[in-house]
């Protein structure tokens, strides 16, 4: 297993570390050729508009859509990438995003840095006690699709989500030392190696 980390900008060195931790190798995607290399991809969090803007420069954009949307490649977006893979920005309406979960996100929903905050979390498909969650300059989801699946709330707010093979959270797991929502992440690339095993096997 390989698990490609979004390498434009932000907190990439983080994930990488705590994929390490978990016996995963990673590689920086920052070219197109790159997706067919990963079995998986983290949006890390950052500054969503830098990130956006060299997308687009790199000629990610579609490639990115085509693996995520179209093959059904796993993804993980921690704040600025759950901005990044939301259909909407409902106080930054200009922002250009990727719109590949049907979610709508208010950036900087609990404030500036210097309201950054730690929180534990009871997350649905994780067992076990609470999740440690950093809150950094954190998005929150306003508006969730029908088919989304709600993981976590915070004081009544949405901040993690799933829909099929698109995870996304508002906070920062990287930064702690509890590794279960990169477990659950990485189960989930599991799944889609083994149903493409099952494909190429058919008929």
């Amino acid at each position: 297993m390989k698990i490609g980390i979004l390498g434009m900008q932000g907190a990439i060195e983080e994930h990488e570390a705590m994929l390490s931790s978990l016996g995963v190798d990673t590689i920086r995607v920052k070219k197109p050729n790159h997706l067919e290399e990963v079995d998986g991809l983290i949006f890390p969090g950052g500054e969503s508009t830098t990130m956006i803007k060299l997308i687009n420069f790199t000629g990610l954009k579609e490639p990115l859509k085509e693996y995520i949307g179209v093959k059904k490649m796993p993804v993980f977006g921690t704040c600025a990438g759950m901005i990044l893979l939301s259909k909407t920005i409902d106080n930054y309406a200009s922002q250009e995003t990727l719109g590949l979960i049907d979610i709508e996100v208010r950036r900087n929903a609990f404030g500036r840095q210097i309201d950054s905050f730690e929180e534990e979390l009871e997350v649905k498909g994780i067992r076990g006690e609470p999740v440690k969650a950093v809150f950094i300059r954190a998005p929150i989801i306003d508006r969730a699709g029908e088919d989304i699946e709600i993981l976590a709330l915070h004081e009544g707010k949405i901040v993690m989500a799933r829909f099929d093979n698109i995870l996304v959270s508002s906070f920062h797991p990287e930064i702690t030392d509890d590794k279960r929502v990169h477990e659950y992440f990485l189960g989930m690339v599991r799944e889609w190696q083994e149903s493409r095993k099952s494909t190429a096997g058919c008929c």
